[in-house]
Formats: C-alpha cells, structure tokens, sequence
C-alpha cells in the first residue's frame, strides 16, 4: 500500500493530469479557432507546445525515479 504512495506513483498522477488538461486545452482551442480567434489559438498552442516538450523529459524523469525505487 506504501508503494501506491510513493514520489514515483504521485508524480505519474500528475502526469497524467498534464496530459489530460493538454488535451483538454487543445480541444478547446479548436473549438475557439473554428469561431474565429485564430491568434488566441496560436497563442495556446505555443503554451501546449512547451508543455509537450517537456512532457518527454518527465517521462524519462520517471522512468529513472522508477529504476532508482526498484534498485
């Protein structure tokens, strides 16, 4: 039960979160673009862009949390 809380288990949670809020983000920037606001959605989408960048160093964070728990 320890190991459902440890630092590697909450920060896959947040993770997780991050890439349902993008997707989240993303749909309704779509939605914005299809009204007409086109600059606001090239403003979200440079957001979603850094936020997708990083998104590949936390998974490569975690997997070395991960291996770091098990060794």
């Amino acid at each position: 039960m320890a190991h459902e809380y440890s630092l590697s288990n909450l920060l896959e949670k947040m993770y997780e979160n991050q890439l349902a809020l993008e997707a989240a983000v993303m749909e309704l920037t779509l939605r914005l673009e299809q009204q007409g606001s086109v600059e606001v959605g090239e403003n979200v989408r440079g957001a979603l862009e850094a936020i997708g960048e990083n998104a590949g160093h936390i998974k490569q964070g975690l997997a070395r949390l991960r291996k770091s728990e098990a060794g």
